[in-house]
């Protein structure tokens, strides 16, 4: 009998983790579902109904069905895109998300571009240059970064670049003014305006997202640029690079063909996860800049006590962390032959 192929054997594995994590996501979820103090027959019916169709209803629910039975169905229902009905909009929870997650998307991309291409360089200049100026204020940069708070920040941002220098786009995606002009197709309204040839709505969708949308960069920005500086401070103190040195490759080679380079497995794990943090973590920015985003929409279904949209969109949210996460182990294999 042959033997499994490794590939298989890890393959396997995978899964199996990526199961058992779901599994555990779905079971906390409805735990939490089934401890919050609301009556999810009371949310359904109002508290108007009588007793015989609150009775209905909660037999319709399920609710009078052992715990394990309920959880099996639920989870049946979660795997099949049925995440119930939303009580404040009346429509289908997926359809909801659907609706919304484009924008979160949007913004919580345009945020990582802008971490990613302004933190990176960031942390090798202040790793090559360590002790320096500018490496001090890198690390100012990146200690602002996790001070401040991010709320703080985007109504500072609203006040001085809106309300007095008027540079940006006020809260929304949109002015009123491009409201409905492009069909969505993506549901992100750049790539939308840009596939329709409507430049001027672009350039009015840009000058909405650019602000919330570098707050989040910054803020993912000081991470990547700490973690940056460190990883190439340990590639620079390396005996290898001592050699290249020794043997007269230029400094820009030795920097960016051989450190960098070697440090670019670790920094495919560090993006992905600041990308996944941007996703589930752009609560407060979408608030404060009335963006209809995934997590503006749980933070009003929690507050309606509108408990089957907040569970949906914390599942989808916990499946794309998951997601990221197997994204970034299969990355490494392209990036380093060794796990190959």
């Amino acid at each position: 009998m042959s033997a499994v192929p490794p590939w298989l054997k890890k393959s396997l594995a995978t899964l199996a983790t990526v199961a058992v994590t779901i599994l555990g996501l779905l079971f906390v979820t409805f735990m939490i579902g089934r401890v919050m103090p609301i009556d999810p027959v009371l949310a359904v019916v109002g508290e108007r109904a009588t007793q015989a169709q609150y009775e209905a209803t909660y037999q319709a629910l399920g609710l009078d069905k052992p715990l394990l039975v309920q959880f099996g169905i639920y989870v049946g229902n979660v795997l099949s895109g049925d995440f119930g009905e939303s009580i404040r909009t009346g429509q289908e929870v997926t359809a909801d998300i659907a609706r919304v997650f484009p924008a979160t998307l949007e913004l919580a991309t345009l945020g990582t571009l802008i971490g990613v291409v302004l933190g990176v360089p960031l942390g090798v200049i202040a790793a090559v240059k360590r002790g320096s100026w500018i490496d001090q204020l890198a690390r100012l940069v990146g200690l602002i970064g996790y001070s401040m708070p991010i709320f703080w920040l985007g109504l500072v941002g609203l006040l001085l670049f809106y309300g007095i220098l008027g540079w940006v786009g006020g809260p929304g995606r949109l002015g009123i003014f491009y409201q409905g002009i492009v069909e969505p197709v993506t549901g992100m309204l750049l790539v939308d305006a840009a596939l329709r040839g409507e430049w001027a709505v672009f350039r009015d969708a840009f000058s909405h997202i650019i602000l919330p949308a570098s707050l989040l960069g910054y803020y993912s920005l000081a991470y990547i640029s700490r973690m940056t500086r460190s990883f190439m401070l340990d590639q620079l103190n390396s005996e290898y690079i001592t050699t290249a040195r020794v043997k007269g490759l230029s400094e820009w080679r030795v920097v960016w063909g051989h450190a960098f380079r070697n440090i670019l497995i670790q920094l495919v794990t560090v993006i992905a996860l600041a990308y996944a943090n941007l996703l589930e973590g752009s609560v407060l920015t979408e608030i404060i800049f009335a963006w209809p985003g995934l997590g503006s929409y749980i933070t009003t279904s929690l507050l309606s006590n509108d408990m089957s949209a907040v569970l949906g969109g914390t599942i989808v949210i916990g499946t794309i962390f998951v997601a990221i996460n197997i994204l970034s182990d299969l990355l490494y294999r392209v990036f380093d032959p060794r796990a190959k």
